[in-house]
């Protein structure tokens, strides 16, 4: 027997929203059958369409968009946006993150708080930390980015070590430029890369560096000006009221 909702009419918003949480009440019951766990069934939302694998927990208020494919296995916390999104099996994806055209490889970790836009290629075992975002870029098998990172236009190889503050400046106002980093390469924090620029395999830029030049192959850029001691400075001191 059909259900009544399936021939009310809408008439207003009031109707519109009572049919939409029916809606999505249908799309639950379905992401349930197909093996995913809810933690709160009346707390996800389907506008597009989504296929898990096996054994997927989804954590409440995450948004699906488009389409989502999630495979086994995955868990999603809570406060998510996935938006024409490929997750691979046994990935984790943190609190607050928005995911949007992007590809996730096996066993790979996102979030909290991570932003992945729009050509986003990410290998299994690939770590995105908090405050991190990604756009046009690659990044290869078991690389880390952990923290507070902007990544545009970038090929980032495998186990790469990407600092805190890194960021790619891939535009000049005019043009988008491309970041190349090479396998096992470490980015110390604070660093900032002016694209076209290449990091070559197992080169290692210090922190605080501004890399405008390529960096060959094992090499060790450093960037940062001398440390200078100023002799009697004082810190000035407001007057005292009163």
């Amino acid at each position: 027997m059909a259900e009544p909702e399936q021939v009310l009419g809408v008439n207003d918003r009031q109707q519109l929203a009572e049919l939409e949480r029916f809606y999505q009440r249908r799309q639950a019951e379905q992401l349930m059958r197909e093996g995913a766990t809810l933690m709160d069934p009346a707390r996800v939302d389907v506008r597009g369409t989504v296929t898990t694998g096996k054994d997927v927990v989804i954590d409440v208020n995450v948004v699906f968009e488009g389409t989502v494919r999630l495979g086994d296995r995955v868990r999603i916390g809570p406060f998510c946006v996935l938006r024409d999104a490929a997750v691979g099996d046994d990935v984790e994806i943190l609190s607050h993150c928005r995911i949007e055209g992007t590809e996730i490889g096996a066993c790979a970790q996102i979030g909290p708080f991570a932003r992945l836009r729009p050509g986003s290629l990410l290998a299994a075992g690939v770590h995105i930390g908090n405050f991190v975002e990604t756009k046009q870029t690659r990044i290869g098998v078991g690389s880390k980015v952990n923290h507070l990172t902007y990544l545009g236009d970038a090929e980032i190889g495998a186990e790469v070590n990407v600092g805190a503050g890194t960021i790619t400046c891939n535009y000049d106002g005019a043009d988008q430029h491309q970041t190349v980093i090479g396998d096992g390469a470490f980015i110390g924090s604070n660093t900032s890369l002016v694209a076209p620029v290449r990091i070559g395999k197992g080169a290692t830029v210090g922190a605080g560096s501004s890399v405008s030049r390529d960096v060959p192959d094992g090499g060790l850029c450093l960037t940062r000006a001398p440390r200078k001691d100023v002799a009697n400075w004082r810190r000035p001191v407001k007057p005292k009221k009163g």
